[in-house]
């Protein structure tokens, strides 16, 4: 399996509906304004097997000092294969040097992303307002 990473827009929305709805994440139903908040990213990295969309992240940022990484969602039947970890890589190459990286954690995500650095911030709480059920 070789799997391709991407930094295009090109990307159709069945196949992000499919691979959100395979993870059970609540914006899957929202497809028109799911698609729309991907492409109007600051990034927007994908992953494909051929032409299966396996994965995606994406990056909200000023483009100078701060981003904030919402989503990255690997397809589950390609858990355990490096993609997460191939598209956590590809934005450190483009946001390494910024003064700060921030990103929502939960679960066994919050090993996963301990791997790249990321640790709890200080004494913040995580604090939103939120119309998802997955939580």
């Amino acid at each position: 399996m070789k799997i391709r990473l991407s930094e295009t827009r090109e990307i159709d929305t069945k196949e992000i509906v499919e691979l959100y709805k395979a993870n059970k994440w609540s914006s899957a139903d929202k497809p028109i304004e799911l698609r729309n908040a991907l492409l109007n990213s600051h990034s927007l990295v994908t992953a494909w097997n051929k032409e299966k969309l396996v994965g995606l992240g994406n990056a909200i940022s000023d483009g100078y000092l701060v981003v904030y990484y919402p989503h990255l969602l690997v397809h589950p039947e390609y858990h355990g294969k490096g993609i997460g970890q191939m598209i956590v890589n590809k934005f450190q190459e483009k946001y390494k040097n910024f003064h700060m990286q921030m990103l929502t954690a939960d679960g066994k995500a919050i090993d996963f992303y301990r791997k790249f650095g990321f640790e709890k911030a200080g004494e913040t709480m995580s604090m939103w307002i939120y119309k998802g059920d997955e939580h």
